[in-house]
């Protein structure tokens, strides 16, 4: 009786554990110019969690959010992505760590350009890792296509 106890919570432990996912991604795309959009990877992150920044300080332990662009014979990326939304800048003299890092919301920016006139996506992969005050959760991967219209 006991082993079926601590097995079924083990299971709902994993099972809830797996399933949160306290950062949402939405993807589109916003015409700014002949040929020219830009791209939004818009991050909406729940309360008392943080999501990072894709760049961090020497000494943090987080692993930044990552972005991959696949190539597209039809695209030409133009520049960094941007990041728009308030960067925390945390420390803590305890463990002697810091990180960049996002609450609520975050929209990264990437500007890309046609090469002609023709209708394509961009298509990628986010990795991202968030944490609240108690722990963080492994690292995540989630695709994304975005139609350029």
């Amino acid at each position: 009786m006991k082993k079926s106890i601590l097995l079924a919570l083990i299971t709902v432990l994993t099972v809830s554990l797996k399933a949160q996912n306290p950062v949402s991604w939405t993807f589109s795309s916003k015409k700014v110019g002949d040929k020219k959009f830009e791209v939004h990877m818009t991050a909406t992150i729940q309360s008392g969690w943080h999501l990072f920044s894709q760049t961090q300080p020497d000494d943090a332990i987080a692993i930044p959010t990552g972005f991959v662009i696949n190539k597209n014979p039809l695209l030409e990326v133009d520049g960094k992505i941007k990041e728009v939304g308030k960067l925390e800048k945390f420390h803590d003299a305890k463990l002697e760590v810091s990180a960049h890092q996002y609450a609520d919301k975050v929209d990264f920016v990437q500007v890309v350009k046609l090469k002609a006139n023709a209708v394509t996506n961009v298509n990628g992969v986010v990795e991202f890792q968030t944490c609240n005050d108690e722990k963080c959760l492994p690292p995540k991967k989630i695709n994304f296509s975005v139609a350029l219209k």
